[in-house]
C-alpha cells in the first residue's frame, strides 16, 4: 500500500512537472504526459475468477511530432471476485464469509499513432511490459485431497496434478509477475488551451502470468498534456 502511493505520488508529481515546462509550446510539444482513472473489465480466464474492478494510470513520454509519439505509464486495478468465486474454497476452509482481491500492476511502455484536430483527434496504441498480480483471501486454505482443478484454485497459487488439486497444500495469498503486452485505442477532445486534452480510450491488456494468464480490458477515461 505505501510503495503504491508513493508512486501515485511520483506520478502527479512528474505530470505537474511536464506541464509547468511545456507552457507556451501549444500543440507542438515534445513531452507528454496523462493522468486518469480506470474501469478494470477482465476476460477470458481471468473473468472466470473476478469481477469488474477500478483504479488509476499515469505516465509520461516523448513526442517526436504531432502523430508519432512514446509513452511510459504506470497503472494499478483492484479487482474482487465475482458472488460464488470462492465456494469451493469456503466449503474446504468450512467458512462462508471469506473474502478475496487482487492487485494488478503494470509498467509498460508503448508507441502512439495519433491523428488530431483542432478540436477532436483519435489514436492507436499498443505496447508492452512488466505485469504483478498479487492476490489474497481473507482465510488461509489447504487443500484436501480429491478436489477437482478450477479457475479459482489456480488464481489463487494452488497447483494441480492429473485433474484435481494436489492436496496439503496451503494457500492465503499468491503472487505472479511476466513480461506482457497491450493494444488499444481512444479519442480525445482539446480543454482549455494547447495541449491540454480530455482522452477516453479502451485497450486490451495480456500476461502469461502463472497457473492462469492476467487478461483485462481496460476503459479509461482522464487528461492528457
Amino acid at each position: 500500500m505505501k510503495l503504491r502511493n508513493i508512486i501515485a505520488l511520483v506520478i502527479a508529481m512528474a505530470a505537474a512537472q511536464v506541464l509547468y515546462a511545456q507552457d507556451g509550446c501549444d500543440d507542438d510539444c515534445k513531452l507528454n504526459s496523462n493522468l486518469a482513472m480506470i474501469v478494470n473489465v477482465p476476460v477470458n480466464s481471468t473473468a472466470q475468477v473476478l469481477g469488474t474492478g477500478w483504479g488509476g494510470v499515469g505516465g509520461a513520454g516523448y513526442n517526436f511530432n504531432q502523430r508519432n509519439a512514446i509513452v511510459g505509464e504506470f497503472l494499478w486495478n483492484r479487482d474482487w471476485t465475482y458472488p460464488g468465486a470462492l465456494q469451493a474454497l469456503e466449503a474446504v476452509s468450512q467458512t462462508g464469509s471469506m473474502r478475496g482481491n487482487t492487485d494488478l500492476f503494470a509498467l509498460t511502455a508503448g508507441y502512439r499513432y495519433e491523428i488530431r484536430g483542432r478540436l477532436l483527434g483519435g489514436y492507436l496504441i499498443g505496447g508492452g511490459g512488466w505485469y504483478f498480480r498479487n492476490t489474497w483471501l481473507s482465510e488461509h486454505v489447504t487443500s484436501t485431497p480429491g478436489i477437482p482443478c478450477a479457475p479459482a484454485w489456480l488464481w489463487w497459487g494452488f497447483t494441480c496434478t492429473s485433474g484435481t488439486v494436489t492436496p496439503g497444500q496451503t494457500r492465503g495469498g499468491f503472487n505472479s509477475n511476466a513480461f506482457g503486452a497491450n493494444i488499444g485505442g481512444g479519442f480525445t477532445v482539446r480543454v482549455g488551451g494547447a495541449p491540454n486534452r480530455l482522452y477516453s480510450e479502451v485497450r486490451y491488456h495480456y500476461a502469461p502470468t502463472k497457473n492462469i494468464n492476467t487478461q483485462f480490458i481496460a476503459v479509461t477515461v482522464g487528461i492528457r498534456y
